[in-house]
């Protein structure tokens, strides 16, 4: 009955563990300063982003999945947005260019983010392999200015293969 049981518990805990990720984040300075963490979970809805940041600028900020796991050169090496489709368009969370486009990230007067938010076209699965990007700027969900005029890469995190 308790190998039961522990099969049970360990498939369970496999479950929730390939339907979600923990991401950590740094500021993209020479010092990778470690800013916080981002936690990725699979819904009915879509993809549950919850944010717990700190140490940014207060504002709204570009925030997307990038192509490379990589987050070298002041995250540079993450290379442009995640687009599988090859859309080459710039269109929001909601619309269908890249998938990579997530809602924009808010960081109240304290400098922390926290505000949950959701990505009705990804999944986790989408995820692996590929890193969180934080933009100096807003964004405009439109190609002009280009990519929604984000600009500067702020912070970056390596979302691991699983």
């Amino acid at each position: 009955m308790k190998l039961i049981i522990l099969i049970f518990s360990l498939l369970n805990w496999t479950c929730l563990y390939a339907n979600s990720h923990h991401v950590r984040v740094a500021l993209t300075n020479s010092e990778q300063t470690q800013i916080g963490s981002v936690d990725f979970e699979d819904t009915t809805y879509g993809l549950l982003i919850t944010p717990y940041l700190s140490g940014l600028p207060t504002g709204i900020h570009g925030f997307h999945i990038h192509m490379h796991p990589n987050c070298e050169e002041h995250g540079m090496g993450a290379g442009g947005h995640f687009d599988p489709d090859l859309t080459n368009t710039h269109l929001g969370p909601y619309g269908q260019g890249h998938l990579g486009d997530l809602p924009a990230l808010v960081v109240n007067e304290k400098g922390e983010a926290t505000l949950p938010q959701l990505a009705p076209r990804l999944k986790t699965t989408d995820l692996s392999g590929h890193a969180l990007m934080i933009h100096t700027g807003g964004d405009t969900y439109r190609d002009v200015p280009p990519l929604g005029g984000g600009g500067a890469r702020l912070a970056c995190g390596v979302i691991p293969n699983k």
